[in-house]
């Protein structure tokens, strides 16, 4: 069982930018993928982004060109570089493994807040 601990959230204003990261307890080099959602209050999960073992990364239209994955496997993270940020990003930010079918590997960590408003 890997646990995944999320960090770098933080309240910023419109247009803004942060980093998330998401460290891993164990070795992600063998998952398929990692990805992160997001969930705002009152709303179901979100999915954001998709960086695979082999370093391609996949993100839905509303964050496309504003956010970028990246891994290191060798420190078991994944960075989450978000810019641009507006008032819909809101949410707190969770990461997970995935297998090749996309499914979720690993029970949710506590996630990190992430909150633009001006």
């Amino acid at each position: 069982q890997v646990q995944f601990v999320e960090s770098g959230g933080g309240l910023v204003q419109p247009g803004g930018s942060l980093r998330l990261s998401c460290a891993a307890s164990g070795s992600i080099s063998g998952c398929y993928a990692i990805l992160w959602y997001r969930q705002a209050p009152g709303k179901q999960r979100e999915y954001v982004a998709t960086i695979t073992n082999n370093g391609d990364t996949v993100y839905p239209d509303s964050v496309k060109g504003r956010f970028t994955l990246s891994r290191d496997d060798a420190e078991n993270t994944v960075t989450l570089q978000m810019r641009n940020l507006k008032p819909e990003d809101s949410g707190v930010y969770y990461c997970n493994a995935a297998d090749s079918a996309f499914q979720i590997l690993f029970s949710w960590g506590q996630g990190t807040q992430v909150t633009v408003s001006s």
